[in-house]
């Protein structure tokens, strides 16, 4: 066989391979997912529409998630509170498809909201993207749907029409502390319907109603999947997490 690389090319800046190299690891193989939206073979698959094994209640830690299950999707059920995930991971790949009531009942922030909240942990409440049925329903910018909620509007309303199935891609990167101080922000990538939302967008810090939000405390290394319980029956489906590893792991 033929030789992979080059022995003899001058080292990248900053890595320990030279450009082309012969004994550059090469990439975990993986298998993707058979159509759009289907999740790889690396994924841990947090939902596929059968039960909540993989979720407890946000509110009661160890007891069942109190959501509804049919018909391939899970449903928020009012006043049950939120739900998690059991496991945990630090910087992810994240797909969540959701979906607001078709019947359309009250405006702004009272219609069809709900949210994903990354890196949750009993420390902090996470980083919020927001779920609202923002189709022809105006509310303030920094709370439509895709928003880093309280911080940063999404780049634009990417929605379809309230009972359609939305989606949302997200790349999250964990905060990295030193002995107490924050060393790199977290960040996230989010795209709604294949619209970008947000680039590498860093975070004030954990999310939060009302208030301006700080690093005031570090965040654990890994951290949870919360989905908000807000008093609407908004639906959720096909959600799996990958957990991403850096360059030359494989």
């Amino acid at each position: 066989m033929a030789s992979l690389g080059y022995d003899d090319t001058d080292f990248i800046p900053g890595q320990p391979f030279r450009v082309h190299d012969s004994q550059r690891p090469q990439p975990t193989i993986i298998t993707p997912g058979e159509a759009p939206g289907a999740p790889p073979s690396d994924a841990v698959i947090l939902f596929d529409g059968s039960d909540l094994s993989e979720w407890e209640s946000a509110k009661e830690p160890g007891s069942d998630a109190g959501w509804k299950v049919e018909n391939g999707y899970m449903e928020v059920v009012k006043g049950t509170g939120d739900i998690r995930t059991l496991k945990q991971w630090g910087d992810c790949q994240l797909h969540v498809e959701w979906a607001c009531p078709e019947k359309v009942e009250g405006d702004s922030q009272g219609r069809g909201n709900s949210g994903v909240f990354l890196h949750n942990s009993p420390e902090n409440a996470g980083y919020e993207i927001q779920v609202l049925d923002c189709y022809d329903n105006p509310t303030y910018a920094d709370g439509t749907a895709g928003a880093i909620y309280g911080q940063f509007p999404p780049l634009v309303n990417a929605c379809r029409q309230p009972g359609q199935w939305q989606v949302y891609d997200i790349i999250f990167e964990a905060p990295a502390w030193d002995e107490g101080w924050l060393v790199v922000p977290a960040s996230v990538t989010v795209l709604q319907n294949g619209v970008l939302l947000h680039h590498r967008q860093e975070a004030m810090g954990p999310t939060g109603h009302r208030n301006v939000c700080t690093y005031s405390t570090p965040d654990p290394d890994v951290g949870g999947l919360r989905l908000q319980d807000h008093g609407d029956a908004v639906r959720f489906r096909n959600i799996w997490v990958r957990s991403l590893v850096g360059y030359d792991a494989g």
